[in-house]
Parts: C-alpha cells; sequence; structure tokens
C-alpha cells in the first residue's frame, strides 16, 4: 500500500496528467481528420468513379491489412527523406489519421450500401439531383446507422495512441513508462492509473455516442 501511495503523488500525478492531454490532443485531431478522409473515400468507392474509385479501394485495402505499428515507423521515419518535417507529433497524427481513415472508409460505404435503394430513386424522380440527394436523404440515414460503428472505432483510435510511445510521442503510457523506469516497483501503480485514465476517457466518449443515438435515432 506505501507503494501505491508514493507512486501517486502529486508530482507523478501531474506528469501523467500532462501525457493524457497529449493523448487527448491527438485523438481529437486524428478523430476529426480521419472522419473527414473516410467519408470522402467512402463516398468516393461507393459512388464507383471509373478508375478513381478502383484506386482508392486498392490504397485502402492495403493500409487496412498493414499493422498501425508499420505505418507509425513510416511516417516518423520515411517523411523526412520525402522532405517532410516529422517530429512524433506529426507523425503520430498522420499514421493514426491514414489507418483510422482507412476503417472509416469501409464503415461508411456499408452504412450508404444500408440505405434502401428506393431513397434514392424516389428523390431523384422528384426531381432531386445526385448530389442533393446524397447530402440530404442517403447520408442523414447512412450515418445515423454508422453511429454505432464509428464510435466504436474512434474508441479504438484513443488506445492505439499508445502504440506511438514507440517514437516517443509523449502521451500517457510513455510518461508512465518514465516514471516506472525510476523506481520499478511503481510498475503495476502506474499501469492501474493509465489503464482507469484510459477507461474514463473511453467510457465518457462511449456514454456521449449513446446519448447522440438517442437524440438523433
Amino acid at each position: 500500500m506505501e507503494t501505491f501511495i508514493h507512486a501517486y503523488s502529486w508530482i507523478d500525478i501531474r506528469f501523467l496528467l500532462q501525457g493524457l492531454w497529449v493523448t487527448i490532443y491527438v485523438s481529437v485531431i486524428s478523430i476529426i481528420l480521419s472522419f473527414i478522409l473516410g467519408l470522402i473515400c467512402g463516398l468516393v468507392r461507393y459512388m464507383k468513379i471509373k478508375y478513381l474509385s478502383a484506386a482508392v479501394g486498392f490504397v485502402v485495402d492495403i493500409i487496412r491489412n498493414l499493422p498501425l505499428l508499420l505505418i507509425i515507423f513510416f511516417t516518423y521515419f520515411g517523411l523526412p527523406k520525402l522532405g517532410l518535417i516529422a517530429n512524433p507529433t506529426i507523425a503520430s497524427i498522420v499514421a493514426l489519421v491514414v489507418f483510422e481513415g482507412a476503417m472509416l472508409s469501409e464503415i461508411v460505404r456499408s452504412g450508404i450500401n444500408s440505405v434502401p435503394t428506393g431513397q434514392m430513386e424516389g428523390a431523384r424522380s422528384n426531381g432531386m439531383t445526385y448530389g442533393q440527394v446524397m447530402i440530404h436523404v442517403v447520408l442523414p440515414q447512412a450515418i445515423r446507422n454508422m453511429v454505432p460503428a464509428i464510435l466504436s472505432q474512434f474508441v479504438s483510435l484513443i488506445k492505439d495512441t499508445s502504440l506511438a510511445t514507440i517514437i516517443v510521442l509523449p502521451e500517457l503510457l510513455y510518461h508512465a513508462q518514465i516514471i516506472y523506469s525510476q523506481n520499478t516497483s511503481y510498475l503495476i501503480p502506474m499501469y492501474l492509473i493509465i489503464a482507469v485514465m484510459y477507461f474514463i476517457v473511453c467510457f465518457c466518449l462511449s456514454k456521449y455516442a449513446n446519448h447522440l443515438q438517442k437524440k438523433y435515432l
């Protein structure tokens, strides 16, 4: 018990909270950008644009079948080779956006396909353009169908930020490792408290998702 008391000193807790802030910051930016990317790619694949849809589908399938850790390594070590600056934060965000965007594109495509084709045909017969039907008829229904899967993917994204500790992103897990590397008896207390922190963040996101579902479904 004394080990836990010492491990959870205010200095250590504050240091962990700094790491948690980085985790949340990277997660929020990655969630927003990956959703935009996934929505665009999903729409392109659904619309079956000649050559473009096939090319996007080919790239998405490759990314979805690669380990996220490999993509993180590629962005961190590969982007500088292309003349682009890649610090751990930028590399982590790029890797997460690319990987999660590919995953979300499949969710978007499946969500759109779940809308009965009669909705599209009925709206078009009433004089609406293809774009108007997608924006005002198909997408609102599709997004409601996609909410559980999308939120589940966002929760996975938050947890996946811990993989970026391998490129020294100063997130929650990395800060915990610094603490218990100075005192190995703190190892279990650190893993327990970061588990609680991850749970709180993911649980809050899940509860908010449930609220949105009840409100709009």
